[in-house]
């Protein structure tokens, strides 16, 4: 295996590309879905945050499953669902179809990607260990920006479908290629596991997802609204009792109380929370009501996902010269002009939306890196797996949350599949200036104040 430590680590790679495009590449066909299956509001909602919301609730425990089982027999088994689940997704012809695949979809990525982390991690050693892992933390950055281009792509030529179906072959050549390349692994054998726990986080923020998605078309006050909401909390108020009364919790209490790691939650929370749910609302504006094709749509995206990228190799040097707090403080400032300049919804795409979508982007890049750098600079050796994974969940969940709360701010704007106005999109915009700008102050607040050594990539890299 040392003479193909490289080609192991180019195909474990490839598969987490594939996760991460799997996030982004959605966006640009959320039109065309919604078209051709009749898909109102809901339901495209729950296209996009079903994935992230079982990836990122399921993830710590798929860690745990690689610890336990073995990485490689965890790995083969998730890229087995991941692979059935793509094919069921594009074969879909209802809601119900698509969203069960999408979550499965999930599943198997909350198995992959942390086997196969640990793979790479086991393979290398010394300085060749830190040459990996700056390569697999690097590919959030190109498989954001190679999703919303691929959708675009795939959604203009063979159909959307084509954005799942994609997933297959390259699921069955990697299938077939990593049992002659990575040996099977030993696990810890029968040691505990937090089922319980895993499941009521992830259940926890479906309702959480729920209710704010229904608050769009019953609104705030509305007893169906409530009560799934209470519901929600009373459902992470059993996670955090299962978690205290568990001799191996699926998230370590007392991690999670530290400051630096509630800091970095909070920071990935709220700036994939902001971005994803700025290309759920940018998505639709472009295709529906400047008429851009999806092809077209990608294009414009694609100095977007770059700008992500720019904004967190900033953000890495800032780091260790100004500090976290100050980083984490100026980015959302950034974040909060652009999408108060997005509010405007230009007629022009080039002068009235790309400019304020860049800055934005720009904005969220570094608070990626800052989330990360300023946790595991600040938490004990022995805590840094569970916080890392801690934050990384925190990743997804916050995409989820926030493609639901743009979903209800939006709602006026839509009616079914269609786009009837572009009020709710100006409302979605300002409701994410205001977000930046409010967490800017509490990232003043909470942010670790020393200088952190910096991680390459921007959050992504799981």
């Amino acid at each position: 295996m040392r003479e193909n430590k490289w080609l192991v680590l180019g195909l474990l790679a490839f598969v987490q590309f594939m996760l991460v495009v799997d996030i982004t590449v959605v966006q640009i066909a959320l039109p065309s879905i919604g078209s051709d299956l009749g898909l109102g509001r809901q339901s495209l909602t729950w296209v996009v945050t079903t994935y992230t919301l079982v990836f990122g609730g399921l993830m710590i425990l798929g860690g745990r499953l690689a610890d336990v089982l073995g990485a490689r027999r965890t790995l083969l088994a998730g890229l087995v669902i991941f692979t059935l689940a793509s094919a069921t997704s594009g074969l879909a012809g209802s809601a119900a179809v698509l969203i069960a695949g999408r979550a499965a979809q999930g599943l198997g990525a909350a198995l992959l990607s942390p086997a196969a982390l640990a793979i790479v991690t086991t393979t290398f050693h010394d300085r060749d260990r830190s040459r990996a892992l700056g390569i697999w933390a690097a590919i959030g950055g190109a498989g954001a920006a190679a999703g919303v281009l691929l959708g675009g792509l795939l959604t203009a030529g063979p159909g959307w479908q084509w954005v799942f179906y994609v997933n297959v072959p390259i699921g069955v050549a990697v299938l077939v290629l990593l049992p002659q390349l990575v040996p099977a692994q030993a696990g810890a054998g029968r040691a505990p596991i937090d089922l319980p726990g895993a499941l009521l986080v992830t259940a926890a923020t479906a309702l959480l997802i729920y209710g704010l998605v229904n608050a769009g078309e019953d609104g705030w006050g509305a007893a169906s609204t409530l009560g799934v909401l209470a519901a929600a909390a009373l459902s992470y108020g059993l996670f955090l009792l299962v978690e205290a009364r568990t001799a191996t919790p699926l998230m370590d209490l007392r991690t999670m109380g530290r400051r630096p790691v509630v800091s970095g939650m909070f920071l990935m929370l709220v700036a994939t929370g902001l971005l994803l749910g700025l290309f759920f609302l940018t998505s639709p504006l472009l295709q529906e009501v400047r008429g851009y094709s999806a092809l077209e749509t990608g294009l414009v995206f694609l100095p977007v996902a770059l700008a992500i990228t720019g904004g967190a190799q900033v953000g890495g040097h800032l780091i260790g010269r100004v500090g976290g707090r100050a980083v984490a403080a100026g980015s959302f400032l950034v974040t909060a002009l652009g999408a108060a300049l997005l509010t405007q919804v230009g007629d022009s795409v080039w002068t009235g939306v790309l400019p304020g979508f860049l800055l934005a982007a720009f904005g969220v890049g570094p608070l990626f890196v800052t989330a990360m750098t300023t946790t595991m600079a600040n938490v004990p050796t022995a805590e840094a797996g569970v916080a890392s994974g801690v934050v990384t969940t925190f990743h997804e969940l916050g995409g989820s949350i926030g493609v639901a709360v743009m979903s209800t701010v939006a709602a006026a704007s839509f009616a079914g599949p269609a786009v009837v106005s572009t009020d709710g999109f100006s409302t979605g915009y300002a409701v994410c200036a205001i977000a930046a700008a409010v967490s800017g102050v509490i990232a003043l607040l909470l942010v670790p104040a020393g200088k952190a050594l910096v991680v390459a990539g921007h959050g992504h890299g799981h």
